[in-house]
């Protein structure tokens, strides 16, 4: 069965040329012009989100901020913003990544593809208890420190899956980046750094034991 996109973008050249390139590559698409019509379309259960941030009215990160409570899928922001705060901003409101305009479509299309593969993935591994503090739920997308949700997002989920599930191998936020979006691109460290800080201040709410140990110079590792 073909993943379903939504398209949102106030620019009808885009919509279309996305439209376009994603029909050729199998997938259904629908499209939104506005933070309206998105909201108007969540119900058709959309597989993933494209999401412009520059829309009129309802911008895209408002958008974002209104749908994540209850739409679970990948949302990826196309942003002519290019500033670190934006980018962060973006996170901070439920997305999972973002793609700066002018953009190559081969690069976009390699994006979808890795998320809506990690998507497949999903489900596949038994709960493992690390210790007596924290539990990570593979087949549930969560982790519970003294029996209370961390309410990780599923970017953060991802980070922890990786990093917990190959204990005590460092991995660089290039290679963090690469392994969740299945390939190396320059200057998108800055989305890795931001959500293990988040990782580890929800996790610091319930526990001073640190799971996610930096080795400066070099990434991360689990030590939990």
């Amino acid at each position: 069965m073909a993943y379903k996109l939504l398209i949102a973008d106030d620019e009808e050249d885009i919509r279309a040329l996305l439209t376009d390139f994603f029909y050729m590559q199998g997938y259904q698409t629908e499209t939104a012009k506005d933070g309206k019509e998105v909201l108007e379309r969540i119900s058709g259960q959309p597989d993933l989100i494209l999401l412009d941030i520059n829309m009129p009215g309802m911008d895209g990160l408002e958008v974002c901020r209104r749908i994540r409570e209850y739409v679970d899928c990948p949302i990826l922001f196309l942003t002519a913003r290019v500033e670190e705060q934006d980018r962060i901003n973006g996170l901070m409101t439920g997305g999972d990544d973002y793609i700066i305009k002018p953009f190559s479509l081969d690069e976009l299309g390699a994006r979808v593809t890795a998320h809506l593969r990690r998507e497949a993935r999903a489900g596949k591994k038994e709960s493992l208890r690390f210790s007596d503090e924290l539990v990570i739920h593979y087949s549930r997308r969560c982790v519970y420190c003294k029996d209370e949700n961390l309410g990780l997002t599923r970017t953060e989920f991802d980070i922890v899956e990786l990093l917990s599930m190959n204990r005590g191998q460092v991995f660089s936020k290039e290679r963090i980046y690469e392994r969740l979006w299945g390939y190396d691109s320059d200057g998108d460290e800055a989305i890795v750094t931001e959500h293990i800080r988040r990782i580890r201040l929800k996790i610091k709410r319930y526990s001073e034991k640190a799971y996610i140990a930096t080795v400066w110079g070099v990434g991360y590792q689990w030590v939990g």
